[in-house]
């Protein structure tokens, strides 16, 4: 069974004093909650029982409550993610955050904002491979990049390499064969993450995406497309670039602790 690399970093630092022996049991117990007022209660313990950090979803909140639940989990955590986000939630944040010590990066393309007091993701040695069939596909891969990066892994991209044109594909996987996970995104009719996971021995996640009109548009052929690859992939929801990265980095992660 692998270590926990949180839970070992808790232990170590009580044998080197530099926490009390409650303080490393409130850790270790993963049970850290805070509450936002009263419409939110942060999950500071998640990262300690799941070995991934709480992420923050923007779609649906309020801005003044999103940006009043980012502003408390980054001064807690020292890092705070938000998915999903819109300009008029990132300007809210960024006013609520100013003058408080805590930077706000903004990825548009990925939809993501985020806030750090400081704190860097610790790097894994995990490698996750980002491959989209074209660049209408970019938008989900780049969140899906974003959150393996999140979680310590390095990530290596190949954009607009369909399976329209399949020789762009070929030269385009030599620089990710070591990867230890493919993240393969694609709309239409979703042919991609199949023909991949024929030519690499790694596992592959399926991730389909809602471009393509008409019939079984909207990424609904490229998810039942997926679905029913007889290639070995596993599948996402449509458009859930979050999940594929989260998964892809716990996948990549895995192989990294000793």
């Amino acid at each position: 069974m692998h270590a926990n690399p949180v839970l070992s970093a808790v232990l170590e630092k009580y044998k080197k004093g530099e926490i009390a022996l409650d303080d490393a049991a409130q850790e270790i117990e993963g049970l850290r909650l805070e509450r936002v007022g009263d419409f939110a209660c942060l999950d500071l313990g998640r990262s300690v029982r799941c070995g991934m950090p709480e992420f923050v979803l923007a779609e649906g909140k309020e801005p003044s409550h999103l940006a009043e639940i980012a502003q408390r989990q980054a001064e807690t955590a020292g890092r705070c993610v938000i998915t999903r986000v819109t300009p008029e939630q990132v300007a809210a944040i960024q006013d609520k955050c100013a003058g408080k010590g805590i930077t706000c990066e903004y990825k548009d393309v990925a939809r993501i904002l985020i806030l750090s007091k400081g704190r860097a993701p610790e790097k894994t040695g995990g490698v996750v491979a980002v491959i989209t069939a074209g660049t209408s596909d970019i938008r989900v891969a780049e969140e899906a990049k974003v959150i393996a990066e999140e979680m310590g892994c390095v990530v290596r991209t190949a954009y607009d390499v369909g399976a329209a044109g399949i020789h762009r594909l070929f030269p385009a996987l030599q620089p990710l064969i070591d990867a230890d996970v493919f993240i393969v995104c694609a709309g239409r009719e979703g042919t991609l993450p199949a023909v991949v996971a024929g030519l690499v021995d790694t596992p592959v996640l399926g991730v389909p995406v809602s471009t393509g009109y008409g019939y079984m548009g909207e990424g609904q052929a490229a998810l039942a497309s997926m679905l029913q690859s007889c290639s070995v992939i596993a599948v996402v929801n449509i458009d859930a670039g979050f999940t594929a990265g989260a998964f892809a980095a716990r996948i990549a992660n895995a192989g990294k602790i000793s």
